[in-house]
């Protein structure tokens, strides 16, 4: 029987009452799927359902084979060993003392026929670039994108017929990018991803688009995908104009037909004041106009109704990814003047700058550099959160930290809340109006930042920096398309767009570090050092 997965009735809510998946029916068979929705969808929610995590509130899951899943954000005991990570550690230890004399009954019934497990994992480490780990090594050891690339090894050894990837090449390099990039190529069976990576679902076979609570299949990758999008979204635009068209003019044709039906009564009750005609004839007349003039008030208006349906139908078919709108002229940094000076530094964890170097005017930094390079470490010194081991660092304007966490949010508080700590003068109407510009609008900037999903998380903590008093000139980010959809890494480039500071930008995505007019590109490897947009491809 081959590997299947199927959803039946599938509803789903949080604690709190919000619904977030109502009557979902849905069926992933064998080869690569991208599911891709708007952040909110429920696309995370969706592949714990599927693996079990969660339980649904209703409906049913079905699942044909083992399942493995890559959650969204990995968190694996520091004081793990590697191959306890694996997952074989105890086979491990029954080879080693089977190789040792032991000849124990114990050893021989955990090793079962998995005598090449070592060199299974070995090479799947290879394969994914972490060759170099020594698999008595402890997590403690490895940075975030090498214990990304562990769990999904763990899953590999692990051979399930049913591979659920969330948003996989968070925190990985470019390298290790295109490690994960091979291993979902060569999937052999079902396979689900949801990721922001372009390049990653370009590999996929087909895209589910989960949207209002159901699914819409495509065939073909993400690049397909948006081309039958285009198309759909331009007839869907047709048919609203047409729709508003045919809508205006039953309006006009009603306030027509109540003009004239205004003049028959008026007519026919100059006749009766005159009586022209006899009673009977009069009152026969006048029962006959206010008959015909109902049935044609219902006749209009009833047309006027269906119009409007098929508006409202034809506006609803067009997507509306809204676009985040910052205008903050308090952040504007002048050009030539110095914002940061970093002066022999020496990081923590062995990353250093040699000599100084300055940063200037409204400049957009772009810091690249593998996992584990210490780009974090940099931003976190430059930030004041750690102290180098020498030298300095030193901001001259207000600068403010986005982190790959997102802690600058309290859980326990709202949205409105959450941006109030950081601008406590401001009044709560101004933090609402500031906040709509963020997608905040009316109740959703009062949700708690605890049952935001990756996206709104994300954003809720953009619009609290930048929203902050004194405002950032400049702002640092660490890895900020992380669980992003495509829509929200959008609207974060047009926020980026309208930011008139200075920006330093740790990532992976070279798309989107590209999108925000990058002035200067920066590798931290061993040293930090200037490299060329040339240089940068060539790292890839």
């Amino acid at each position: 029987m081959s590997s299947s997965v199927t959803c039946t009735s599938l509803s789903f809510a949080w604690s709190d009452g919000t619904p977030v998946l109502e009557d979902l029916d849905v069926a992933f068979g064998p080869g690569r799927t991208g599911l891709v929705g708007v952040n909110g969808s429920g696309k995370s929610t969706l592949l714990k359902l599927i693996a079990g995590e969660l339980a649904p509130a209703d409906g049913t899951v079905r699942v044909a084979g083992e399942v493995g899943h890559l959650p969204q954000n990995v968190t694996l005991d520091t004081s793990l060993r590697v191959d306890e990570t694996l997952g074989i550690a105890a086979r491990r230890a029954a080879l080693h003392a089977i190789e040792a004399g032991d000849a124990s009954e114990e050893h021989f019934e955990t090793l079962g026929d998995d005598w090449d497990v070592e060199e299974r994992a070995l090479a799947t480490l290879g394969e994914l670039g972490l060759g170099h780990i020594d698999l008595d090594r402890t997590i403690g050891e490895v940075s975030g994108g090498e214990s990304v690339l562990l769990r999904l090894a763990a899953l590999l050894l692990g051979r399930p017929d049913v591979l659920l990837l969330d948003e996989p090449t968070n925190n990985l390099d470019l390298y290790a990018r295109r490690r994960l990039y091979s291993a979902v190529a060569s999937w052999p069976g079902v396979l689900i991803v949801v990721s922001h990576d372009r390049e990653l679902l370009d590999l996929v076979d087909q895209i589910a688009d989960l949207r209002s609570g159901g699914i819409t299949w495509y065939g073909g990758n993400f690049s397909a995908y948006e081309e039958a999008l285009a198309v759909e979204q331009d007839a869907a635009e047709r048919m609203v104009r047409v729709a508003e068209s045919d809508f205006r003019k039953q309006k006009r044709e009603l306030v027509d037909a109540q003009v004239k039906l205004a003049h028959r009564r008026r007519y026919g009750q100059k006749m009766y004041d005159q009586k022209r005609e006899p009673k009977i004839v009069m009152q026969a007349r006048r029962r006959s106009a206010q008959e015909s003039a109902g049935k044609h008030r219902i006749l209009h208006e009833e047309r006027l109704t269906e119009a409007k349906e098929r508006l409202d139908e034809a506006v609803e078919a067009v997507r509306d990814d809204d676009e985040i709108r910052v205008d903050l002229p308090y952040t504007a940094v002048p050009p030539g003047r110095t914002v940061l000076t970093l002066l022999d530094l020496e990081l923590a964890y062995g990353a250093r700058v040699a000599g100084g170097l300055d940063l200037r005017g409204p400049e957009r930094i772009a810091l690249i550099g593998r996992n584990g390079a210490g780009k974090t470490t940099l931003l976190r010194t430059i930030a004041g959160e750690l102290e180098p081991v020498s030298g300095e660092a030193t901001a001259q304007v207000p600068l403010r930290f986005l982190p790959q966490r997102l802690d600058v949010l309290d859980d326990e508080l709202t949205v409105a809340e959450n941006v109030a700590r950081f601008a406590p003068a401001a009044t709560n109407n101004r933090v609402r109006a500031r906040l709509a510009r963020f997608l905040f609008r009316g109740a959703r900037a009062d949700q708690k930042a605890a049952t935001l999903s990756g996206g709104e998380r994300f954003r809720a903590a953009l619009a609290a920096l930048m929203l902050a008093e004194p405002a950032p000139q400049l702002l640092m980010l660490d890895e900020p398309t992380n669980n992003l959809d495509m829509a929200s890494v959008r609207q974060l480039t047009t926020a980026l767009e309208s930011y008139e500071g200075a920006l330093i930008v740790a990532s992976h995505d070279l798309p989107f570090l590209e999108s925000i007019g990058v002035t200067r590109w920066l590798l931290l490897d061993g040293e930090l050092r200037t490299i060329t947009p040339e240089e940068v491809e060539h790292l890839v």
